[in-house]
């Protein structure tokens, strides 16, 4: 750790995707740079109990499940038996490797890690709070404010160990739980979900909304749904839950319909209340730099200016998708900006995807946002069923979806429920980053036989000329 009387060109409160990109493009860019996290180890919510340890989870489940039902029919025979200590290792094995990478880089490009708990102490001054009580103060050009969210409990439903679970407890669950209540059907909840109910679980999502994947387009979300019933899951939709009682071997939740009605129990031995992030202030300091966030918990920002003078702020605890690569983008963004470049992000541009099986991913305006907004468009749609890679591979659920201005055929949006979708997303993102045409996918050779042909069949379709289905 550095000594007491350093001081860097910028102090980063938060070790996640925002804060150690940052990091490491201030290090690029010979900016003195630091980063306080009070985790053992670095990477935030996104490597240690987020993005990563749940494809691994995901990746595994899907691969159990293939095993016993799909590789049969292929003439694989085997029956598969779940060692679930041995499938957390792996998932363990697989999150060490990447936060030591992240020390790696950090050593690469000069970056100090400050260990220890981090606040605000007046303009130009960090102080950390180390594990054993320590507290060493540091004085810094710039503060940027990195430090993420934390998920938003349920009120009138208490956490409970390995009972009333948010999404970490859902990682770490130490035997498949024979009935899964998933409160929020939303990214994390559909995925984790996923995961149980391939492993073993019934599975019964509870969503106080008429659609799943806030934020998705109906279209979609229709088929989406569809999906995840035809593979087990039971959805409750347009029901909320007013209380949680743990009994002996498991939990009551009381249910009732979201626009009023008659109160129902739903018994379930674990609950994974999965309703969202909040942004994670607690104890940061802000007041001591003049810094009120909203009602909400967020930090307002311009251009990642803060309202104190040399503090900024990216990624959840701020505005925008609250998403690991937005703020990856934030970062660079912002240390461009101090550095003295021109930093920008086009949120308009930033992707989504969930990681279920069908995977649905989607960039852009949806049709109803361009309806709402009088936007004349054209769509052009192609479904993985006639896809010979999906064919091929017996992925045949789902469609692509291209919408494109009407009178100059610049691509507005690009919706994808299918396989790879979280990879097919990226050609649609940079078209767009290029301002690019629905004829720009259209007559761009894609190689055969890919998924990826099926992001430009619907592309040709946006003209009317489709050649596969």
């Amino acid at each position: 750790m550095a000594d007491a009387s350093q001081t860097y060109d910028v102090v980063i409160i938060g070790g996640g995707p925002g804060g150690y990109n940052a990091a490491i493009r201030a290090g690029q860019l010979g900016l003195k740079a630091a980063v306080v996290e009070m985790r053992s180890t670095l990477g935030g919510t996104c490597l240690n109990v987020g993005c990563m340890p749940s494809k691994a989870l995901l990746h595994a489940s899907e691969l159990y499940e293939a095993a016993n039902t799909e590789f049969a029919g292929i003439g694989i025979e085997v029956k598969p038996k779940l060692n679930l200590p041995q499938m957390h290792k792996a998932k363990d094995d697989s999150v060490e490797a990447l936060t030591k990478g992240i020390e790696f880089l950090f050593k690469k490009n000069k970056v100090d890690w400050l260990k220890g708990r981090g606040r605000i102490a007046g303009q130009g001054k960090v102080e950390v709070e180390a594990a054993d009580g320590a507290k060493t103060t540091y004085e810094t050009k710039n503060i940027i404010i990195a430090t993420g969210s934390e998920p938003t409990p349920l009120p009138g439903v208490a956490f409970e160990d390995g009972k009333v679970i948010d999404s970490t407890g859902a990682l770490f669950l130490p035997k498949v739980p024979k009935h899964l209540i998933v409160i929020g059907a939303g990214v994390i909840g559909l995925e984790l979900g996923s995961v149980w109910r391939r492993l073993g679980a019934q599975v019964t999502v509870v969503e106080f909304l008429d659609k799943v994947g806030a934020g998705m387009d109906a279209e979609v979300a229709t088929a989406f749904q569809r999906g995840l019933t035809k593979q087990g899951m039971t959805f409750r939709m347009g029901t909320k839950v007013t209380a949680a009682r743990s009994v002996k071997d498991g939990v009551e939740l009381t249910l009732e319909p979201a626009k009023g009605g008659e109160a129902e129990i739903l018994k379930g031995d674990v609950v994974l209340v999965a309703i969202g992030r909040r942004p994670y202030t607690e104890g940061l300091g802000l007041e001591t730099v003049g810094v009120t966030p909203d009602q909400r918990g967020f930090i307002a920002n311009d251009h990642f200016k803060t309202s104190a003078p040399g503090v900024w702020v990216i990624g959840d605890v701020t505005y925008g998708p609250m998403l690991a690569h937005k703020a990856e983008e934030d970062a660079v963004a912002v240390v461009e900006t101090i550095a003295g470049k021109a930093g920008h992000v086009d949120y308009d541009l930033v992707p989504s995807v969930i990681y279920t099986t069908p995977e649905v991913a989607w960039v852009g305006k949806t049709e109803e946002a361009l309806k709402a907004a009088g936007v004349n468009y054209k769509k052009g749609k192609f479904p993985f069923a006639a896809n010979s890679r999906a064919k091929i591979n017996h992925e045949v659920e789902g469609f692509v979806k291209v919408l494109a201005d009407a009178a100059t055929d610049k691509v507005l949006g690009v919706h994808i429920y299918g396989p790879q979708a979280g990879e097919l997303i990226g050609e649609a993102c940079m078209t767009m980053a290029f301002g690019g045409a629905s004829e720009d996918i259209a007559r761009t050779c894609h190689p055969h036989p890919t998924r990826s042909e099926a992001v430009r069949q619907a592309a040709m379709g946006v003209e009317g000329w489709t050649m596969q289905a």
